[in-house]
């Protein structure tokens, strides 16, 4: 079982775009992290309201990393000029995640990010 974190556009992919069902079928067995930088993201670009009772259901699917003072500063420094890049990032590692999924090829290219693998796929399931 692997802890994965999913950058923004997986979970907007796996919340919104592409069958939910699917992708959380794809990662099941795993523990599976966001950033609630991701869920306010999702809610402004899509433009939903409060209460919405999916969108509440769907947060029951992931493990929330606090995004704390810690992880701003660190996200300040880096490693990229992209501040969202870098909090998701520092999210995963403040989660202890073994992976970090995103569709990004600015990421992708890193490969790790500390111990954190980047990857565009697990187990090139979806």
């Amino acid at each position: 079982m692997a802890r994965v974190f999913l950058d923004i556009n997986i979970f907007i992919d796996a919340i919104h775009r592409a069958p939910e069902k699917q992708i959380l079928e794809t990662l099941e067995g795993n523990v599976i992290y966001v950033s609630p930088l991701s869920i306010h993201i999702y809610y402004y670009t899509f433009k939903i309201k409060i209460s919405n009772k999916k969108t509440a259901f769907q947060k029951e699917s992931f493990h929330l990393v606090d995004f704390s003072e810690n992880i701003l500063d660190k996200a300040l420094e880096g490693p990229t000029g992209d501040l969202e890049d870098n909090i998701q990032l520092h999210s995963a590692v403040e989660a202890d995640c073994n992976i970090f999924l995103t569709s990004d090829t600015t990421l992708l290219n890193l490969k790790f990010f500390g111990k954190v693998q980047i990857l565009p796929t697990i187990n090139n399931k979806f």
